[in-house]
């Protein structure tokens, strides 16, 4: 009989002190241009769709916009993830955007296989 818990399963603030610090390095290698970190926490399917052409081509918009502050909305349970929606601001100016990423374990480590802010 198994006693390993499902990543779904935890409370809200246990799954969010889990994926907070792999968004917030997500973001930062996003910022830095940096591929290796921006994608250290991806699945292999993202990491197909986010190759680091497709990152500098994403991040060759003028002028330069950098991911400031997240705040958590909500938390969407799925049979094998988690959905995360945070409300995201940026350097360019006040709009709000969203930032929405489905969060998978694999082979014991939670990583990202799908994000989006808009």
């Amino acid at each position: 009989m198994s006693t390993e818990i499902k990543f779904s399963n935890l409370s809200v603030d246990e799954i969010l002190q889990i994926v907070e610090p792999i968004m917030d390095n997500c973001l930062e290698g996003s910022n830095e241009g940096n591929y290796e970190k921006h994608t250290r926490d991806f699945t292999d399917r993202i990491k197909s769709i986010v190759t680091p052409d497709e990152l500098q081509r994403q991040l060759s918009n003028e002028p330069k916009v950098y991911f400031t502050k997240r705040e958590f909305l909500h938390l969407f349970r799925r049979n094998n993830s988690v959905g995360i929606v945070w409300k995201q601001l940026t350097s360019l100016n006040n709009d709000e955007l969203i930032n929405q990423a489905i969060f998978k374990e694999i082979k014991g480590n939670i990583l990202i296989d799908h994000c989006m802010i808009c």
